[in-house]
């Protein structure tokens, strides 16, 4: 079971937000920017103190894509899908990067070191199969140098620049 949030990280958030109309949307996005998620006991958090309904609060994250009810990986890896990689072998760079981090594409390695997403297009087409960790792009790829690309990652979390 995860540790429970440390609540006092909002306050600031909160109290800067408090009695404003149309503050839950900037709230939320802030509180995941402090916790790498939306923990439930946050929500819980800002209902209470904006006076807004938790089932609205579900409401709006559910809706939103940019919002996330369970932790992250440090780094989020985009795999594109689009017919550009699609046709240039963007399946078999997907398999590789599924096999290789024990997780399917919408999932977060155990260790929170990687998550892993598809997308429809990067807009990078000339690059295909491409696929982004975090804001670099790597493109014209194999199954194996997708795997390589991960090694640049080191495991606490920042990019090896070697």
């Amino acid at each position: 079971m995860p540790e429970s949030p440390d609540l006092s990280k909002i306050d600031d958030v909160l109290n800067h937000y408090r009695g404003e109309r149309g503050a839950l949307i900037p709230v939320l996005q802030e509180a995941q920017s402090i916790y790498g998620y939306l923990p439930e006991e946050v929500l819980r958090r800002i209902s209470s103190e904006l006076n807004v309904p938790l089932s609205k609060i579900y409401g709006v994250i559910t809706f939103y894509a940019q919002f996330y009810l369970t932790p992250r990986g440090k780094h989020v890896i985009k795999s594109c899908q689009g017919t550009a990689c699609h046709v240039r072998g963007a399946k078999g760079v997907l398999e590789s990067l599924t096999r290789e981090l024990g997780v399917e594409p919408g999932g977060t390695t155990e260790d929170l070191r990687f998550s892993l997403e598809t997308v429809a297009c990067v807009g990078t087409c000339f690059l295909a199969p491409v696929i982004m960790i975090d804001e670099d792009y790597y493109g014209k790829l194999t199954p194996k140098r997708a795997i390589d690309a991960l090694g640049k990652y080191s495991p606490n979390g920042e990019k090896d620049e070697s």
